[in-house]
């Protein structure tokens, strides 16, 4: 005859303060998550525009300090157009955070429960990989710079 732990058959309990504080939450990121996107536009409308207008630039007589290594202006403005696409990811999770855990709460739906779960675990996955690969690239344009510095 097998024991079963505590832990399974524990059953948690979602209480309505525990719902309260749940809907309070999605409605916080669903207003996040909708800022977000409006970033994201305009981070893509400036890249179409910033790239558009530094491309011209070299013929209005503006100096370009990249030109000898073959790089236009104009790419600069690629760069916030792909910063819009990894940002996209991390909101769109959130924003689906909260469109289900609002139907979850409603309808009582467990699945929509656990999607809403889903996409908060995916949130702070993506979020958490991006910081370790930001701080990864600081460390190692440090260990240039020292090394640059010192050679």
């Amino acid at each position: 005859m097998e024991q079963k732990s505590a832990f399974e058959s524990f059953e948690l309990e979602v209480s309505d303060d525990i719902k309260g504080l749940l809907k309070e939450t999605s409605s916080w990121t669903y207003f996040l998550s909708i800022l977000g996107f409006i970033g994201i536009g305009f981070l893509v409308i400036f890249g179409i525009f910033f790239g558009a207008i530094m491309s011209n630039a070299s013929g209005l007589g503006n100096a370009n300090p990249y030109e000898n290594l073959g790089f236009s202006m104009g790419y600069f403005g690629l760069i916030y157009v792909v910063l819009a696409l990894v940002y996209f990811f991390p909101i769109f999770y959130l924003f689906n955070f909260s469109r289900k855990m609002k139907s979850a709460l409603t309808s009582s739906n467990n699945e929509d429960f656990k999607a809403a779960f889903t996409n908060l675990k995916s949130h702070y996955k993506f979020m958490g990989i991006f910081t370790l690969i930001i701080i990864s690239i600081y460390l190692l344009i440090f260990i240039g710079a020292m090394a640059s510095a010192l050679f």
